[in-house]
């Protein structure tokens, strides 16, 4: 099978145990792979390293520990896109990845956590910072398998509303005492 006719589904088949951030070229494309063939983003204009860059400060800058890279993956997809159709964006991006790479001289994902919470605290004033958090609220909080994860069940305006769809299923807050009920008082 050549690599022109290796479809999505094919490859993810063909590619299982590539390590996180694995750059797989075929036909000039540029995909990040998740560790375990579960999901793969292909890059149009920036690197690989580029992408783990984005998806890696995305992350630091929205930390959801038991939230997966998939889900952080929809910003550097989104960020991508932007950067194919505007060199101004991709140069942005690039030279945004760069400052992170210089601040310490080494690249900005080898480091531990802490350092790199460290430089990108000091970074936050950056187009790159803004630009990752301007489009992560929208392509991490706008994901409707996400809100799955946040226990969010999406509008209810359609539905009448959340009196009777949802309002009072909080299980992480103890109930209120009956005295607090309005229909009793």
């Amino acid at each position: 099978m050549s690599s022109k006719n290796l479809n999505r589904r094919q490859f993810l088949r063909t590619s299982g145990g590539i390590a996180v951030g694995a750059a797989v070229v075929s036909s000039g494309a540029v995909v990040l792979v998740a560790p375990n063939g579960a999901w793969a983003l292909e890059l149009k204009a920036l690197s690989e390293h580029e992408g783990k860059t984005v998806l890696g400060l995305t992350r630091q800058i929205f930390p959801h520990d038991t939230l997966h890279d998939m889900y952080y993956a929809a910003v550097v997809e989104a960020l991508d896109g932007e950067a194919a159709s505007s060199p101004e964006k991709a140069k942005m991006i690039k030279d945004g990845v760069a400052a992170l790479d210089g601040a310490k001289g080494v690249k900005w994902i080898d480091l531990s956590p802490g350092i790199q919470l460290e430089i990108i605290t000091s970074m936050q004033d950056q187009p790159l910072f803004k630009t990752v958090k301007g489009k992560a609220v929208v392509a991490l909080y706008n994901n409707e398998l996400a809100w799955r994860h946040f226990g969010y069940e999406g509008s209810s305006a359609e539905f009448g509303g959340y009196i009777d769809r949802g309002f009072d299923d909080l299980t992480w807050l103890p109930d209120p005492p009956e005295s607090a009920n309005p229909k009793k008082a």
